[in-house]
C-alpha cells in the first residue's frame, strides 16, 4: 500500500485508538466502574478486535510489536476517567463519535487487506475478520459490563463495516494492481455511511429489525 496512505493510516489508527477507549470508559461509567476498571474496559475496547483477529490468524498479535497501543488506551481511558464531565460535552462526545467511525473505518479496511494479503480464508475471511477487527473490542467491553451488545442495538455502526469490508474484497479481486485505491474506496464509504448515521441519527428501519418480546 502507498507510502502516502501508510502515513495518514497511522495518525488516524492513534486518533482510532483515543475514541476507543474514551468512548468505551464513557459508556461503561454510568455502572459506578472504578479507575481500574475503566483502564482494563478502555484497552481492551481498543485492542480486542485485533487482538482476536491475530489470534484467529495465528500470527504475532500486533501490539506485542508496538506497546504503544496499550500506553495510548491506557492514558486515554484514565484521562477520561478523570474527566468524564468533559468528555460529555456535547460538542466534545459528538466530535468523539467521528473520530470513533475513523478508527473503525481504517481497523476495518486494514484487518481486511492483512487477511487477504494472508490468503486466509478467501473471500469470506477478510469481510468476518475485517468485522470482527472493528468491533470486537466494543462486543467484548459490552459483555464484560452487562450491557446491551452492538448487535442487539439498531444502531447503524457495523452494517457500514460489513459493506466496506465487502467492497474491498471484490476490488482486490476485479483490480488488484489498485491496491490503496481500493483501499480509500472501502475506508470512504465506511466513514461516510457511519457519518451519515451520526449526523442524521439514523437507525436500523423497523422492517429490518423485530420487536422485543413483551414478556
Amino acid at each position: 500500500m502507498g507510502m502516502y496512505w501508510e502515513t495518514i493510516s497511522s495518525y488516524v489508527l492513534i486518533a482510532g485508538t483515543i475514541a476507543f477507549a474514551v468512548t468505551a470508559v464513557l459508556a461503561v461509567a454510568p455502572k459506578g466502574i472504578d479507575l481500574f476498571g475503566a483502564c482494563v474496559m478502555g484497552i481492551i475496547t481498543a485492542i480486542g478486535g485485533g487482538t482476536v483477529r491475530d489470534l484467529i490468524l495465528d500470527v504475532p498479535v500486533f501490539w506485542a510489536h508496538d506497546l504503544s497501543y496499550i500506553w495510548i488506551a491506557f492514558a486515554a481511558s484514565l484521562l477520561t476517567f478523570w474527566g468524564q464531565s468533559f468528555f460529555t460535552r456535547s460538542t466534545i462526545y459528538n466530535l468523539l463519535l467521528y473520530v470513533d467511525g475513523l478508527g473503525v473505518a481504517l481497523f476495518a479496511t486494514q484487518a481486511t487487506y492483512k487477511v487477504w494479503a494472508l490468503k486466509f480464508g478467501l473471500p469470506l475471511a477478510p469481510i468476518i475478520l475485517g468485522i470482527i477487527t472493528a468491533i470486537g473490542g466494543g462486543l467484548i467491553r459490552d459483555v464484560l459490563a452487562g450491557r446491551q451488545t452492538l448487535l442487539m442495538k439498531r444502531e447503524i455502526y457495523a452494517i457500514p463495516v460489513l459493506f466496506g469490508t465487502l467492497l474491498l474484497v471484490i476490488l482486490l479481486e476485479a483490480v488488484p494492481e489498485y491496491r490503496t485505491a481500493s483501499a480509500l474506496a472501502c475506508f470512504t464509504l465506511i466513514f461516510a455511511i457511519r457519518s451519515a448515521a451520526i449526523h442524521w441519527s439514523l437507525f436500523v428501519p423497523d422492517w429490518l429489525a423485530t420487536k422485543p418480546s413483551s414478556e
